[in-house]
């Protein structure tokens, strides 16, 4: 089942899909104009999903947050429950004094992050999901306003399990907000922009206090964040799109084919144009 809600004037949209038989999203190609956001939960067995032409095992009972440029599909669309929904309808950043998550749940260092949902969290977010498809199916002045409320509460509640599954426990609020600026600027300039100097710069501490603090987040260093996210969209451009190596190379902000492509196989293994011929062929 497809709950949909769409706001012409304001272009708005938010979407609840029900255990549907098909459930993907195809970045660089069908679905690039929709802008959505996606939260998907596997109310079933655990199950294969490939996000970006790589698998995962999207366990059961787990909760998965995918980035509008992300494409995914899943082995058994019709165990999961997802809400997508656009800037429009919900901004994110706008918002992150209400929600916190972004440089976390979206736009985070980590390329892939399956939260795990206890048997209470389940409760409540099947709870959760019994108000939204009332609020849907209940077309009056007031229904977006009460469904934004409660994707805002959809991601408080997801953003407070990721922390303390993801999140040691020393590092103190202030200074995961100092990352997850880090992180949403990473998203927002690491095309143009590849030295960590650059992005300490303009959250006016050193590079030496961001290493530091990346220390204590996780194993990668501001370096290396800002790296991984170049190589990924130098994956998702070579995978999906028939871009030459010389196009991805300026694009990403390299000058050189030459060094890129040095770049790319020092963290693939593979020359950039043996990695392209990998490329699925879409059925």
């Amino acid at each position: 089942m497809i709950y949909s809600l769409n706001n012409k004037q304001t272009g708005s949209e938010c979407r609840l899909f029900v255990h549907p038989e098909l459930f993907d999203r195809d970045f660089y190609g069908k679905d690039r104009e929709k802008k959505l956001l996606t939260i998907a939960w596997n109310k079933g067995e655990d199950q294969k999903v490939i996000i970006d032409g790589i698998d995962y095992i999207f366990a059961s009972g787990t909760v998965l947050c995918l980035m509008v440029n992300q494409s995914f599909q899943f082995e058994d669309s019709s165990q999961i429950v997802a809400w997508q929904f656009n800037r429009d309808f919900y901004c994110i950043e706008t918002h992150d004094e209400e929600v916190s998550c972004v440089g976390f749940l979206f736009y985070g260092s980590a390329d892939v992050m399956f939260i795990a949902v206890d048997e209470k969290d389940h409760e409540k977010l099947s709870f959760l999901q019994s108000i939204f498809i009332e609020e849907f199916q209940e077309i009056d002045g007031i229904q977006e306003d009460m469904i934004r409320m409660l994707i805002k509460r959809l991601i408080i509640i997801i953003t407070r399990l990721g922390k303390k599954q993801f999140l040691k426990e020393e590092l103190p609020e202030v200074k995961l907000d100092i990352i997850r600026s880090f992180n949403l600027l990473v998203e927002k300039n690491y095309k143009t922009q590849h030295s960590v100097k650059f992005y300490a710069d303009q959250l006016h501490k050193s590079p030496k206090t961001l290493s530091n603090l990346f220390r204590l987040y996780n194993s990668q260093s501001p370096s290396s964040v800002i790296q991984q996210r170049i190589f990924l969209e130098a994956k998702r451009l070579l995978l999906f799109t028939d871009k030459s190596v010389k196009e991805i190379t300026f694009e990403l902000g390299f000058e050189d084919v030459s060094y890129f492509s040095n770049f790319f196989k020092r963290l693939s293994g593979n020359t950039p144009v043996s990695f392209k011929k990998k490329k699925p062929v879409k059925k």
